[in-house]
């Protein structure tokens, strides 16, 4: 009876599964008396929901606008060079998952990046190195 529980109850599955598994749909849906159309639109719509397990270490980089213009692009494409995967992949030994984030905040230390939920500015080759070293040790 709480207005708007139902992302409550994904973020709670998330954290409890590392996931929102798809047999969880309907089920959340008979509950809410909603549509499995509207439970998955709400799960898919939302970045940061996934529909597998993430890796061990998760390093989400910026794509919003002011992003891009300073270079986030480069960024991305180095970072799955050196990862060997692409952007919504995990590193064969599931050690890291690359995702892109379409903003945190850092506009005006952009290009940005998270890594298990800290936020790191300026990114630039080297940083992206260290982070994603920190990442596999």
């Amino acid at each position: 009876h709480l207005e708007g529980p139902c992302m409550p109850i994904l973020h709670a599955l998330q954290e409890a599964f590392g996931f929102i598994p798809l047999e969880a749909e309907p089920i959340l849906a008979k509950t809410l008396n909603w549509s499995r159309a509207e439970v998955h639109g709400v799960v898919t719509f939302y970045h940061d929901f996934r529909r597998k397990p993430a890796g061990k270490h998760v390093l989400k980089l910026c794509s919003a606008e002011a992003c891009q213009s300073m270079g986030s692009d480069h960024i991305t494409t180095a970072a799955e060079k050196l990862l060997g995967i692409k952007v919504g992949e995990t590193t064969p030994d599931g050690r890291v998952t690359l995702e892109h984030v379409y903003c945190l905040g850092l506009c005006a230390t952009a290009p940005s990046a998270m890594l298990d939920g800290r936020i790191v500015g300026r990114v630039t080759e080297k940083r992206l190195n260290s982070l994603i070293a920190e990442a596999r040790a």
